[in-house]
């Protein structure tokens, strides 16, 4: 299947949006999002979440805190059409657009992609959403207005439209903080106390994923209800600013890998962009979930297996003994194409390696090794080229994406499957592996190239 882009002619009214920023990670934006997607959805208003960056982990809350899909937005690997059509179609049955910004809003990479720097201050300008900038005021006050008069002046195509308060200790401080920030000519929206209780749980790839918290709606419903307590939501709601349209050709991105997908899906397989499993049912495939962890085999009818990535190394012993799941999978390997991303690359090795130095036999469907007992981070935007057909692609195509695990390969010795470099185009070799209908690489795919 190589379709990837459908015109059609449209005049949709796109939904206002914002981008809730902030000068750093850890700043409590994600906590401020979902109770804020909350308290609006629970006053029936359909707002729309989106995501800027390469994560997986923050969609998953947001969709179950608006009770809408939230899709990711990144202005490195998304070519312009793919990244225009993503914001109309968000825009075009929501009445609100509330996106979360990756880092701090500035934060990108040294050099430009498909679209720009891949940081969140280029998608609020290309999407027209004014920007609430959220302050951790702890151990500062008046200050506050220096950094929000900062991040204002710093872009000029980006605008700094509110202010939210963050981990505010007393009334004094809040004053004084609220002054500071008034004085840069800005307006407060928001201001929320200290609330230790209402962090979320993390582990070594951020948050842990929504589906495994018990009580997610007990929580959910708590930030509603602190965010309706301390922010404006009307103020807020009077802040968002129409979307920017783009021309109507609509692009799916990255061509389905087959007209059906069998798809690894469950806590040790879900790190699926959601924008990609829509563009290929839109491209005419249909996807077949499975489950590993439950025993589950690809279904034999269909035309290529995808194991995505995850957190297989905390059920790496349970995988093991899955007979079903690892005889079925070999089955299919003979016969049709098997493709791995980071845990499902894993998956597919001889062996994966935990935490505690036990070796757990996987699928065995490549020469490779895994490791999380050696704990390094790898992390980065990658441009590949193809080194032969794939579910990716044909030999020569390029594809964009993200890396990021913290496991270390002790051994692979299969064809590479790609050339690969990264977001300041230095070259990172031949990476990946490919042995028969079976490749797979750590990289994980978002759009196809240029």
């Amino acid at each position: 299947m190589t379709s990837a882009t459908t015109s059609t002619t449209t005049s949709l009214a796109l939904a206002p949006g914002l981008l809730v920023a902030a000068p750093r990670s850890g700043s409590g934006k994600t906590t401020l999002v979902l109770g804020l997607l909350r308290a609006l959805a629970r006053r029936d208003i359909a707002v729309q979440p989106m995501k800027c960056g390469p994560d997986y982990i923050d969609p998953g809350f947001h969709t179950a805190a608006a009770a809408r899909i939230s899709r990711n937005l990144d202005g490195w690997t998304m070519r312009p059409a793919l990244l225009d059509g993503l914001i109309a179609e968000a825009a075009g049955d929501a009445d609100i657009i509330v996106c979360e910004a990756l880092m701090g809003l500035f934060d990108g990479v040294a050099s430009a992609g498909a679209t720009d720097d891949g940081s969140s201050a280029g998608i609020a300008a290309r999407a027209g959403w004014p920007v609430i900038l959220v302050l951790d005021v702890s151990g500062q006050s008046q200050s506050a207005g220096a950094v929000a008069k900062g991040f204002a002046s710093f872009r000029a195509d980006t605008r700094i439209a509110g202010v939210i308060l963050n981990k505010v200790a007393s009334p004094r401080h809040e004053a004084l903080a609220r002054k500071g920030v008034e004085a840069a000519g800005l307006p407060v929206v928001g201001v929320l106390p200290r609330r230790a209780d209402l962090e979320l749980p993390e582990r070594h790839l951020g948050l842990v994923q929504a589906e495994e918290i018990a009580g997610l709606e007990r929580i959910l419903e708590a930030l509603a209800d602190f965010v309706e307590a301390h922010v404006d939501l009307e103020a807020l709601r009077a802040l968002a600013a129409p979307t920017q349209g783009r021309p109507a050709a609509r692009d799916y991105g990255l061509a389905p890998p087959g007209q059906r997908i069998a798809l690894a899906r469950d806590a040790a397989f879900s790190f699926v962009y959601p924008h990609l499993i829509a563009g290929w049912q839109r491209q005419g495939a249909e996807i077949l979930p499975f489950s590993p962890l439950n025993d589950e085999a690809p279904d034999e009818s269909a035309d290529v297996a995808w194991l995505p990535g995850g957190y297989p190394e905390l059920h790496a012993g349970r995988l093991a003994a899955n007979a079903g799941f690892l005889t079925g999978l070999r089955a299919f390997a003979q016969r049709r194409a098997v493709h791995g991303e980071c845990g499902g690359y894993m998956v597919l090795g001889e062996a994966l390696v935990d935490a505690q130095g036990e070796a757990h036999a996987m699928a065995g469907l490549l020469a490779l090794e895994t490791s999380f007992a050696k704990r390094k981070m790898s992390l980065g935007y990658r441009k590949a080229v193809l080194l032969a057909d794939c579910p990716l692609g044909r030999a020569g195509a390029s594809v964009r994406g993200h890396e990021f695990h913290y496991s270390t390969m002790l051994r692979s010795t299969d064809e590479p499957l790609f050339s690969a470099e990264g977001a300041n185009a230095t070259s990172l070799g031949e990476l990946g592996s490919r042995r028969g209908l079976v490749t797979g690489s750590y990289f994980h795919v978002i759009d196809r190239g240029e």
